[in-house]
């Protein structure tokens, strides 16, 4: 089994920890719990379209792979949107600049993670006699 998605999901929640510590730490609560927040606007529907994709499937094909990943993606627009919603309806007092911090760095560990994943891929093939 292919472990890349569950190490993007938990280096996310890592640096959304981190993150989260610091902030707190600099510029207090509120900054604290606003990068938080972002962070989990950005694990939360990445752990829905995780689950989509590595969820045991009837039909093994392409086909319900791009279903699921169809699926997988307007759920996770959905639940972006739904929890902004939420943290701009509810949440008083709140830091903007921090809660976009937050999501802007959880979600740069995807990127990051893919391109780690892309570099081992070219390391292995290096190495089987290419």
């Amino acid at each position: 089994m292919d472990l890349t998605i569950p190490r993007i999901i938990m280096w996310q929640v890592l640096v959304g920890t981190v993150l989260t510590a610091v902030l707190l730490g600099v510029f207090g609560k509120v900054a604290g719990y606003s990068a938080m927040l972002g962070s989990l606007a950005a694990v939360i529907p990445n752990a829905f379209l995780a689950l989509r994709l590595i969820a045991p499937r009837r039909d093994p094909g392409a086909e319900a792979l791009i279903r699921a990943a169809w699926i997988g993606e307007i759920g996770k627009l959905a639940l972006t949107v739904l929890i902004f919603t939420l943290v701009f309806t509810l949440v008083r007092p709140l830091s903007a600049a921090a809660l976009f911090a937050g999501f802007i760095a959880t979600q740069l560990v995807t990127f990051s993670g893919l391109l780690m994943r892309s570099k081992q891929e070219t390391d292995t093939s290096n190495t089987n006699g290419s």
